[in-house]
C-alpha cells in the first residue's frame, strides 16, 4: 500500500530519465524500507531514500570519517550547491549530504530539473561544468589544497567538455565540425575520434581551455560568497543532510 500524501510529481522529477526497470527497483526498494520500519504503507521518505539508494548506494553508517575529512567533504558539497544556485541555466538543488554511501561517495549534491529536458544549450552545458568543478574550487579556496574527492567530477566535466568540442559543435575553434563518433549507444556508448593526431591534440587543448574557464568562474562565484560558504558548511557538518528548501533559505539568510 502507498500513503495518500505521497508527492508523485517530486518523485517523477527526481527520476527523470530512469528506465522502467530502474523505476521498478526504486519502488521495490521503497517497499522493503517500509517493511524494515514496520509500516504497512510506503511513505514519501521511503521513495526518496530509494531514489538515493539507486543513485548512490546504501548509507554506510559504519564508515567513520575523521573530523578533518568530514569538513573537507562538507565544503566540497556546499561548493557545488552554491555555484549551482548562483548560476542561471542550472537545475535546482534538491539535497546535500555528507553521509557516505556504498558507491564510495563520501557525500553528494543532488540537483533535479524542474521539467523533463531533451535539449541542452551551450550555456547550460558550460554551467554544468562550472558546477562540477566547484567542489574542487571550494577545497582550494578554503584549505589551500586539493584532494582526490573530485575524481568523479573531473571525469564528468571532461566528458561533457569533450562532447561540446567534438560532437555538439560548441567550440569556436572547430564550429560545427564533427570530430567524434559514438558506437554501441545502447551498450555504454564507446566514443572514438575521427580526426588526425594533430587535430586530436588541438581538441585536448580546447577541452582543457573550457574546463579551466569553468573552474575560474566557479572560484570567482565562491570567492564572492565566502560568508555563505562557511556558514552553510558549518550547518552541513552539524546536520549531515540539508534539503533543497533548507539550503535556499540558509543561503538567503546568510547573504
Amino acid at each position: 500500500m502507498v500513503d495518500e500524501n505521497i508527492d508523485i510529481e517530486a518523485i517523477a522529477k527526481a527520476t527523470s530519465g530512469a528506465s522502467g526497470a530502474e523505476l521498478a527497483n526504486i519502488v521495490n526498494e521503497a517497499a522493503l524500507r517500509a517493511v524494515r520500519y514496520n509500516r504497512d504503507k510506503v511513505i514519501q521518505e521511503d521513495l526518496e531514500e530509494a531514489v538515493e539508494t539507486t543513485i548512490a548506494g546504501y548509507k554506510r553508517k559504519s564508515t567513520i570519517i575523521s573530523p578533518k575529512e568530514k569538513k573537507i567533504v562538507a565544503y566540497h558539497e556546499i561548493g557545488h550547491a552554491i555555484v549551482a544556485a548562483k548560476q542561471s541555466h542550472s537545475a535546482p538543488v534538491q539535497k546535500i549530504t555528507i553521509i557516505p554511501r556504498t558507491s564510495g561517495a563520501l557525500g553528494y549534491t543532488m540537483q533535479v530539473e524542474e521539467e523533463e529536458r531533451y535539449l541542452i544549450s551551450k550555456e547550460e552545458a558550460f554551467n554544468k561544468i562550472v558546477t562540477l568543478t566547484a567542489g574542487r574550487a571550494s577545497e582550494e579556496i578554503v584549505f589551500n589544497s586539493i584532494t582526490t574527492g573530485a575524481s568523479n567530477d573531473i571525469e564528468q566535466a571532461t566528458k561533457l567538455a569533450r562532447a561540446m568540442v567534438t560532437r555538439f559543435g560548441m567550440s569556436e575553434r572547430f564550429g560545427m565540425m564533427g570530430l567524434e563518433t559514438v558506437t554501441n549507444v545502447y551498450l555504454g556508448g564507446d566514443a572514438s575520434l575521427t580526426c588526425s593526431d594533430e587535430t586530436a591534440a588541438i581538441v585536448d587543448s580546447e577541452v582543457h581551455k573550457i574546463i579551466d574557464e569553468a573552474y575560474k568562474k566557479a572560484k570567482d562565484i565562491l570567492m564572492a560568497h565566502q560568508k555563505e560558504l562557511h556558514k552553510l558548511a558549518d550547518y552541513l557538518i552539524e546536520h549531515e543532510t540539508i534539503t533543497g528548501e533548507e539550503f535556499m533559505e540558509l543561503l538567503e539568510e546568510n547573504k
